[in-house]
C-alpha cells in the first residue's frame, strides 16, 4: 500500500514539532558532538523556532506522524559565488544575524528514520525545499551537503573524494549523487562547514576511548579525523561539507 503523504511544517501545531524533533534527534544521535558547533549549541534551536513555517514535515496522512523532515533557513547571500568554507555553522550564523533582505533559501538537514529509508523520501524533501524556496520569493536553494560515504573514507581529502565516480560514471557519493539528480550544481567543498573545539575529555566521552598522545584519530561516523592536542588537552574537529547549490 502506497502511503498517501503531505508536507506541512512544525508551525502547524505543537504535536508536529514534538515528532519533528524526535526523528531529528533519533536520525543524527550517533553523531551528537556535532550539536556542539558554536553555532549549533548557541543558535540553532532558536531559529527553528523563529523560523518554524520553514521547518518542513512529510506526512504521512494515515498515522499523521512525519516520515521525515527537513530543516532550513533564509539568509542573505549572493548566490554560489558567495559560499565560504564555513558552511552549515556560517549559514546558521548568517540566518541569526541578518545584514539585509533574505534571498536564498539554506538547508541544514534532511533526517528520515531508519525504517523509511530507501523510498525516495530524502529526494522528495528536496523537491520540497525547492518549493518552498520559490513560495517564499527566494532566488535558489543552497546547501552544505554532509556526503553520506565519506565516513568510509575519513583519511581521504575532501577535494580528492568528491571527484570520485562509480562503475557508472556518476558521482560516488550517494547524497551528493541525489542532490545533482534533482538539479542541483555542485560548488565545491566548505572545508570548515561544522567545526567542534571541545576539551580533551569531552572527545573520550563521545570516542569512547583514552587519548595518551597527540594527533589525528578517526571517530565513528565521522568525515575527517578529530585532532587532539594533548599537552593542550583539547580536540578539534573540522567538518567538510559541499556546497550544491538550485537556482528557483
Amino acid at each position: 500500500m502506497v502511503a498517501s503523504l503531505v508536507v506541512r511544517t512544525r508551525a502547524d501545531s505543537d504535536e508536529l514539532k514534538k515528532a519533528a524533533l524526535s526523528i531529528e534527534q533519533a536520525a543524527w544521535s550517533e553523531l551528537g558532538y556535532l550539536n556542539y558547533t558554536r553555532a549549533h549549541y548557541g543558535l540553532y534551536a532558536d531559529l527553528l523556532n523563529q523560523y518554524a513555517d520553514y521547518q518542513l514535515c512529510l506526512v504521512d496522512e494515515e498515522t499523521n506522524y512525519p516520515v521525515a523532515v527537513a530543516n532550513c533557513v533564509p539568509v542573505t547571500c549572493s548566490g554560489p559565488d558567495d559560499l565560504p568554507p564555513e558552511g552549515w555553522d556560517w549559514l546558521v550564523e548568517t540566518a541569526a544575524r541578518p545584514t539585509g533582505p533574505h534571498t536564498m533559501l539554506g538547508a541544514l538537514a534532511i533526517s528520515v528514520p531508519t525504517i523509511h529509508r530507501s523510498k525516495g523520501y530524502a529526494r522528495k524533501m528536496i523537491r520540497a525545499l525547492l518549493d518552498l524556496a520559490e513560495e517564499k520569493g527566494l532566488h535558489g536553494l543552497v546547501a552544505p551537503v554532509r556526503p553520506s560515504a565519506k565516513a568510509i573514507h575519513p583519511w581521504v581529502a575532501i577535494d580528492d573524494y568528491i571527484t570520485w565516480t562509480d562503475g557508472n560514471g556518476q558521482t560516488y557519493d550517494p547524497w551528493i549523487r541525489s542532490h545533482l539528480s534533482c538539479g542541483g550544481k555542485l560548488i565545491g567543498p566548505c572545508e570548515r562547514s561544522m567545526v567542534v573545539h571541545e576539551p580533551l575529555a569531552f572527545w573520550e566521552n563521545w570516542s569512547k576511548q583514552t587519548y595518551d598522545r597527540s594527533g589525528s584519530y578517526a571517530l565513528e561516523g565521522g568525515l575527517v579525523p578529530v585532532s587532539i592536542d594533548v599537552e593542550r588537552r583539547t580536540g578539534r574537529y573540522e567538518e567538510p561539507n559541499v556546497w550544491v547549490a538550485y537556482a528557483c
